[in-house]
């Protein structure tokens, strides 16, 4: 945005008749009848003028990569037949393999190379399960990547040490293992974010490998990625960066506790007292009860800092909120899971741990700062469906999950609005000295959050751009 903008009779904060002029990325007047001089004018026609939405847990790369993969699961594939119809029906990339996404074991089982064989043997093919954590490979696919030499521990092995084609939480060197391409374009991921009015992001991938990070910066240069971006994974050597103007900024340090293999707790702790040390903030990945456990307990060891925070939230059981608001934490959770795969929780998860999925309601009245966000692309992407999530908490078949975990629209939507900078906190508005993101909206608030609905965005207005 270079000229001024003026946006005339928009609804702020709830008082309708309302002007807001927007110079050089700021905020720098609000009221009636603003003078329109020299300014680009929008009339808003009494629709919402609210700050621009923050997702604040997503996967860039993976987001763009994940639109040029097939559907390996539910809605789109609910079967074997269905799966192998999907695989055969795939198209390549430049180096002949397929690339799937979404599994799950309600479609054909729990996937091996031999199982996958079955399914398609022809092409090279890596099918990566909906948690994100695993990828399974057909014998093509383990064959081309050398599989059977390969020493990395997230190579599975069976009990005679050939490989079974599963690979766990190793997407940095499976990548190497690959044929030679570069991180896929964002600027398509870009579009769909502003189409949702959204205009900073948090990237959460773990140890993002250097050329990642420049391709990130180097679609912020060039406008393929207009939001603002926050690193998670960037280097831990590498100190907090504040300024957006410059390229992506640096946040707390990404830690994954794996349920496919938990840490010991010395390790932990030294990865924590190393982060913090470096004055960097963790941000602990936790999606089940043993490893929030073991992170609430490390942390009373250690201590924590200010901006610490809990990624997922998966389960948190009812004795642990009072522990992690003494602690200090904030929780960055996704409701959205519920609306996307809320019956399989229903069937799958432990009925003991049910109520604790997911948790909203819970933790702000323990006083805990929560902030939304999607986890994409495991998660929808579309902020207005994990808002409805969050007041609904209906699965795809209807039923609830976790009712008394239901937030108020306006609650919800917070959730989107803290600054990158500080996930749970306040609300940002549209006031004077304000930076000038914005998102108009057709209708005015309480009709839009009635029924949140991405149609609902007319305008993202991109100031620092």
């Amino acid at each position: 945005m270079t000229a001024p903008l003026l946006v005339v009779d928009a609804e702020v904060d709830g008082v309708t008749g309302v002007d807001v002029r927007i110079e050089a990325g700021r905020i720098v007047a609000v009221g009636p009848d603003l003078s329109r001089a020299g300014a680009e004018l929008v009339d808003a026609g009494g629709g919402a003028l609210i700050p621009g939405l923050t997702d604040h847990h997503l996967h860039l790369h993976a987001t763009a990569a994940d639109a040029a993969s097939v559907r390996c699961g539910p809605p789109a594939v609910r079967g074997a037949g269905q799966l192998a119809a999907a695989l055969a029906a795939a198209p390549v990339d430049a180096h002949g393999w397929v690339r799937g996404v979404g599994y799950i074991e309600s479609v054909a089982g729990d996937l091996d190379a031999a199982a996958l064989d079955r399914l398609h043997r022809d092409r090279p093919t890596r099918i990566q399960h909906r948690s994100g954590a695993m990828w399974v490979l057909n014998s093509a696919a383990v064959a081309a990547t050398g599989l059977v030499s390969a020493e990395h521990p997230g190579v599975e092995r069976d009990a005679t040490g050939a490989p079974t084609g599963r690979v766990w939480r190793a997407d940095d060197w499976l990548r190497t293992r690959l044929p030679t391409s570069g991180p896929p374009s964002l600027a398509a991921v870009g579009a769909a974010l502003t189409g949702f009015g959204i205009t900073s992001v948090t990237d959460a991938t773990p140890d993002l490998r250097p050329d990642s990070q420049r391709a990130i910066e180097a679609a912020m240069t060039s406008g393929d990625l207009p939001q603002r971006v926050h690193l998670l994974g960037a280097p831990l050597a590498e100190p907090g960066r504040g300024d957006s103007s410059a390229g992506p900024t640096v946040g707390p340090y990404k830690i994954v506790l794996a349920d496919s293999g938990l840490p010991d707790l010395d390790t932990l702790a030294g990865t924590i007292r190393a982060a913090h040390a470096a004055r960097r903030p963790v941000a602990v990945h936790c999606v089940t009860r043993e490893a929030l456990l073991i992170l609430l307990v490390v942390l009373d060891e250690v201590g924590t800092v200010p901006g610490d925070r809990i990624e997922h939230g998966a389960v948190v059981p009812r004795e642990t909120l009072t522990w992690i608001r003494r602690l200090g934490l904030r929780v960055v959770t996704q409701p959205g899971f519920l609306a996307d795969r809320g019956d399989d929780y229903l069937r799958d998860v432990d009925p003991a741990d049910q109520p604790d999925l997911y948790r909203c309601r819970s933790l702000l009245d323990a006083g805990i700062p929560v902030a939304l966000s999607s986890d994409a692309p495991y998660g929808p992407l579309d902020p207005w469906r994990v808002i409805a999530a969050a007041v609904d908490r209906r699965a795809p078949t209807g039923d609830v999950v976790g009712a008394d975990e239901r937030l108020a629209a306006t609650e919800a939507l917070n959730g989107y609005l803290a600054p990158v900078t500080d996930p749970g906190g306040p609300a940002r508005r549209v006031v004077v000295g304000a930076d000038g993101d914005v998102v108009l909206l057709h209708s005015p608030l309480a009709e839009v959050l009635a029924a949140p609905t991405a149609d609902a965005v007319r305008r993202t207005v991109l100031a620092y751009r």
